[in-house]
C-alpha cells in the first residue's frame, strides 16, 4: 500500500465529515446505516478487486458486457454501415473503422439497452433482482422500503427508478425524497453505460467492469451521504417494510421491445438536445470569460472549466490522485457539473490519448468519480420527472434539489476514494 491509498481512505472520512457539516440535524444520524454502508463498500471492493474469485467474476462481467455491447452494434451497422464500426474494428466485409462517431456508434446502443431492460422487466428478471437488493438495504441499514427499492433500481436504471416507487412518492418524508434525488443523480443508467464504454474502451479493455462496479459502489455511498446531510426526523410509512416494485407490464414480449426501443429514442433526443444547448451556452460564456481574463493579463483562455478545476482541486487531492495529475483531473471532474458526464468521459479519453494523463491510478479513480448524473441538467431532469408524478410537492423538491446535487457529487467522490484505496499493483483495478 502506498501513501496515495492512505490518502484515499482519509478522503472517505473527510467527505463524510463534510456531509455531516451540511446536516441540519447533526444528532439524529443513523449510524447503523453509515457503518453498514461503508462496510458494504469496502467488502465489495475487496472481493471484486483483490480476491481471486472476485477478480474472475469482475472479468466475466466485463467480458459479458462487451459481448452484449458488440451485439448492440449489429443493428447500428445494418442501419449506418461503416460509420457504425468502432475504432480498431473491422466488419465482415473487411471494411475498417472511419473513427469514433458518438451519433452512429454510442447512441444506437442506448436504444438496444432500453429495449433489453424492457424485456428483462417483462420476464420479471429485473424486478426480482431489484427486490433482492432492496431487502438487503432495508434489513441492514434500517431505511424505508421505498428508499431501498429506489436505490436498488438505480443500480440498473435512471429516472425510471422513481416510477418503481410511484405509489409511495406522495407520502415520502423530506429525508426520503432527498435520498431519492441523491441516489438518482449519483448513479448512471445501464442504457448509457455503453456510451461511456465506447468513449474509453480503446484506452483500457476493462472499462465495462469498472463502470458496473462503480454503479454498485455508488448506491451505499449515496445512502450514506444523503442521510448524513439530511437525517430522518419523521416517521416513514414504509420503514422496515419490503415493498413490491411498481411497473406497467407490457401485454407481450414484442410490445416490450417496441416500447423499450421508443423510450431509448426519446432518451437519445433528450441527450442530443442537452449536449447541443449546454455545450454551446458554455462556449458563449467562456468567450466572455476569456475576454475578461485577457484584460487582467491571463495569457491563455480563462474558462468556466478552469474555475471549477480550482474548486475541485482539494477534492481531487483527497481522492488520492498523484500530484502530477491533479490539475488535469480537477478540470475534468469539475466540468462534469456543467457539461455532463458524457463530455467529461470524452475529455478523459482525450487526455489519455494525448498523454496529458498517463498514470493508471489517476485514470481509474477519475473513471469512478465521473460515474454519475451529477450535473445541473440532470438536477432539472430529475426534479421535473418526479414533480410530474407528485405535482403537489414540487416546492419541496426545488428546495432540496441543489443540496441533493451536492450530496450526489460527494457520493461519486466517495466511490472514487473506494477505488483509490484498492488501486494497488495486485488489484484488478490497475490491470489491462
Amino acid at each position: 500500500m502506498t501513501i496515495y491509498n492512505g490518502i484515499s481512505f482519509l478522503g472517505i472520512i473527510l467527505l463524510m465529515m463534510l456531509a455531516w457539516i451540511f446536516s441540519g440535524h447533526k444528532r439524529m444520524i443513523n449510524w447503523r446505516l453509515i457503518a453498514w454502508g461503508v462496510g458494504f463498500q469496502l467488502l465489495f471492493a475487496l472481493f471484486i478487486f483483490y480476491m481471486p474469485a472476485g477478480i474472475r467474476v469482475f472479468k466475466m462481467v466485463n467480458d459479458a458486457a462487451l459481448a452484449v455491447l458488440n451485439s448492440a452494434l449489429a443493428g447500428a451497422e445494418f442501419v449506418f454501415g461503416r460509420l457504425a464500426i468502432p475504432p480498431g474494428a473491422t466488419n465482415e466485409a473487411g471494411e475498417t473503422s472511419l473513427g469514433f462517431f458518438l451519433a452512429f456508434q454510442a447512441f444506437p446502443t442506448i436504444i438496444f439497452f432500453s429495449a433489453l431492460m424492457s424485456v428483462l422487466y417483462f420476464l420479471k428478471i429485473m424486478p426480482f433482482i431489484i427486490k433482492l437488493f432492496a431487502r438487503i438495504f432495508t434489513k441492514l441499514m434500517r431505511i424505508s422500503g421505498a428508499e431501498s427499492l429506489c436505490a436498488s433500481s438505480n443500480i440498473f436504471v435512471g429516472l425510471e427508478s422513481a416510477f418503481t416507487i410511484k405509489p409511495h412518492l406522495s407520502d415520502m418524508t423530506r429525508s426520503e425524497l432527498f435520498t431519492v434525488l441523491t441516489v438518482c443523480m449519483s448513479t448512471v443508467a445501464s442504457n448509457v453505460l455503453a456510451l461511456y464504454v465506447f468513449s474509453l474502451k480503446n484506452q483500457f479493455p476493462l472499462i465495462a467492469g469498472h463502470l458496473i462496479s462503480a454503479s454498485f459502489l455508488s448506491i451505499p455511498a449515496a445512502l450514506i451521504i444523503s442521510k448524513l446531510m439530511m437525517p430522518e426526523t419523521e416517521d416513514p410509512k414504509t420503514l422496515g417494510i419490503n415493498i413490491e416494485p411498481h411497473y406497467e407490464k407490457e401485454d407481450n414480449l414484442f410490445m416490450a421491445i417496441i416500447n423499450g426501443a421508443n423510450a431509448g429514442i426519446k432518451f437519445i433526443v433528450g441527450i442530443v438536445a442537452l449536449l447541443i444547448a449546454v455545450i454551446s451556452l458554455i462556449a458563449l460564456l467562456n468567450l466572455g470569460l476569456s475576454k475578461i481574463g485577457l484584460l487582467f493579463g491571463a495569457e491563455s483562455g480563462f474558462t468556466l472549466q478552469h474555475i471549477l478545476g480550482y474548486i475541485f482541486y482539494p477534492f481531487t487531492l483527497i481522492m488520492g490522485i498523484p500530484p502530477e495529475d491533479i490539475d488535469v483531473v480537477s478540470r475534468i471532474v469539475g466540468e462534469r457539473i456543467i457539461l455532463t458526464e458524457v463530455t467529461a468521459y470524452q475529455d478523459l479519453a482525450a487526455a489519455i490519448s494525448q498523454g496529458t494523463l498517463q498514470n493508471p491510478r489517476s485514470i481509474i479513480i477519475t473513471t469512478y468519480a465521473l460515474c454519475g448524473f451529477t450535473h445541473l441538467a440532470s438536477l432539472a431532469i430529475f426534479i421535473g420527472g418526479i414533480s410530474a408524478i407528485i405535482p403537489k410537492r414540487i416546492k419541496l423538491l426545488t428546495q432540496i434539489g441543489f443540496k441533493a446535487l451536492i450530496a450526489a457529487t460527494l457520493a461519486c467522490l466517495m466511490t472514487a476514494c473506494i477505488a483509490g484505496i484498492f488501486a494497488g499493483n495486485s488489484s484488478v483495478l490497475l490491470a489491462g
